[in-house]
């Protein structure tokens, strides 16, 4: 039983980190980040902000998603336009609403745990993961 909590706590941590960290791709300043800005998107990586914005975007707009990340013909004010439609589109705001949500599921399957050191210090790394800052 401890160790399913643990393996669940595992799995959803993960789930948000990526979430947040994909999130962080195209919103947070490069110090902060501690990589370049747009590295998902050089690389062609179809990440959940970007699926959100294809889905709710217009046929030009699902065009230049397909143009930037699957043929990789990408131009240089590409990336300025993607974190534009990602931002229209409300992507950041609803990736991040996933990853807080994962975060929960990671905090819930602690419960089974007694309060300690050690539990507190798992939900300091749940709080981490969220509050990396854009």
């Amino acid at each position: 039983m401890e160790e399913e909590a643990l393996a669940a706590y595992g799995t959803n941590l993960g789930v948000a980190f990526q979430l947040v960290d994909d999130a962080l791709d195209y919103s947070a300043r490069q110090a902060e980040l501690g990589k370049t800005i747009g590295d998902d998107f050089s690389e062609g990586k179809i990440t959940l902000p970007v699926i959100l914005a294809f889905r709710r975007g217009n046929q030009e707009e699902k065009s230049f998603w397909k143009r930037c990340l699957e043929e990789l013909e990408q131009r240089p004010e590409d990336l300025d336009r993607a974190q534009s439609l990602i931002r229209q589109h409300s992507s950041l705001e609803d990736t991040m609403t996933r990853a807080r949500h994962y975060a929960a599921l990671a905090r819930d399957s602690l419960d089974l745990f007694n309060d300690c050191e050690a539990k507190q210090a798992l939900k300091s790394v749940i709080d981490f993961c969220i509050e990396r800052e854009f």
